[in-house]
């Protein structure tokens, strides 16, 4: 059994380390359960965005189940989740497919193409839906946009065949990225002009993610009436929604530890953690994180470029600006990095993953793992 160390101070802690803080969690997930409760729809936790099993028996007194993207999500599901298992692939492995089944309530198929490969597996094993796309793109950034210029997922109107639904119990559409309930309504006009017509013979529909119902301007009310309201269009057809980043979103921090300082034309520290293993979305997106105490370069006295403890040149988390000089030693601490920061994590060049923690709600912190070298040699061969 795993062993969890009982920390009391912050100071105390190693660096670098994901901390989760429980009552924070726990508030995303009691509103979460208001909308679930409230319109009576069925909230599952995105693994792809948050996969921080030590959690689930919190999760799972607010949460009706998980989706999964494959086959080790929908393991980690069913062994550390339980509840309801909803697995969606770009593409289904044949070999694999047999346990997917086994695991899933709901298996949801990219193409006509999946579907007629795999479908005899699945029929009468598990309820089966079809992935389409509403073709509604308001995601400004490509790298996460569902519904762009020649997506890869999710049907068409246009390659729709409506003569293949026999054994077709659900349709599953995903559209937005951290967006409030406008996106959702324009996708869901869209969804209902294209395909509104094959609602009466199924049994569910799921809005899929990126609802980023737990920030703070975000219209919980709005969102309240138009699941209502969609729900009196079609009072037979079960609602799934599957936000990962909702659930996640603001319940903790990334701690580094200040390793150096060297100056090359600005002042530059190296910290103990890496944009490129441990924050891949600050180089991807790109996306700057918040940094607790600091503000953007200048806007402080003492302006540094944070840089990461890799050789890749481009190994940079941003530059910011503090009230004080950085001292090799100090604590730094990236906000909201809980949700898709710890599902992305690699070990480039060898270099040490973040401890997990939790930050219980007495104010004590349980380390919850910690990793070496054998997580970095298991990965190669």
């Amino acid at each position: 059994m795993k062993k969890i160390d009982i920390i009391e101070k912050f100071e105390d802690l190693p660096s670098p380390s994901y901390v989760c803080e429980e009552n924070l969690l726990e508030n995303n997930l009691k509103l979460l359960k208001k909308v679930q409760d409230e319109a009576d729809v069925n909230i599952l936790l995105a693994l792809k965005g948050f996969a921080l099993h030590s959690t689930f028996d919190l999760c799972k007194k607010y949460l009706k189940g998980c989706c999964a993207s494959g086959l080790h999500e929908a393991i980690l599901a069913k062994e550390e989740f339980g509840g309801e298992v909803h697995t969606y692939s770009p593409a289904f492995k044949e070999e694999e497919f047999d346990e997917i089944v086994s695991l899933s309530n709901h298996v949801v198929f990219n193409s006509f193409n999946q579907l007629n490969l795999l479908k005899h597996k699945a029929i009468g094993k598990t309820s089966i839906g079809l992935r389409v796309n509403p073709e509604y793109s308001s995601v400004e950034v490509d790298l996460y946009n569902p519904c762009g210029d020649f997506s890869r997922l999710g049907i068409t109107k246009a390659n729709f065949d409506e003569t293949q639904l026999e054994n077709i119990d659900g349709l599953h559409f995903h559209a937005l990225c951290e967006q409030n309930v406008d996106a959702l309504q324009g996708a869901l006009k869209n969804f209902e002009e294209n395909f509104g017509e094959y609602l009466a013979q199924m049994k569910w529909v799921n809005f899929g993610g990126g609802h980023h119902i737990t920030r703070d301007d975000y219209d919980v009310e709005g969102l309240i009436t138009t699941l209502k309201e969609f729900k009196n269009r079609y009072p037979h057809l079960e609602v799934y929604l599957e936000p990962g980043e909702a659930v996640g979103w603001q319940t903790g921090y990334l701690m580094a530890t200040v390793l150096d300082i060297v100056n090359n034309g600005m002042n530059i520290a190296i910290l103990d953690t890496s944009a490129e293993a441990h924050m891949p979305d600050t180089l991807a997106m790109p996306y700057k994180a918040d940094i607790r105490g600091a503000l953007n370069a200048n806007e402080k006295e003492f302006t540094y470029r944070l840089g990461g403890n890799t050789c890749l040149a481009g190994d940079i988390i941003g530059d910011y600006s503090f009230d004080k000089p950085l001292e090799v030693g100090d604590k730094i601490i990236l906000e909201d990095m809980i949700h898709y920061t710890m599902v992305k994590t690699t070990t480039f060049n060898g270099i040490k993953l973040p401890s997990i923690v939790i930050k219980k709600n007495d104010n004590c912190y349980q380390i919850v793992n910690n990793f070496g070298y054998n997580n970095y040699k298991v990965r190669l061969s």
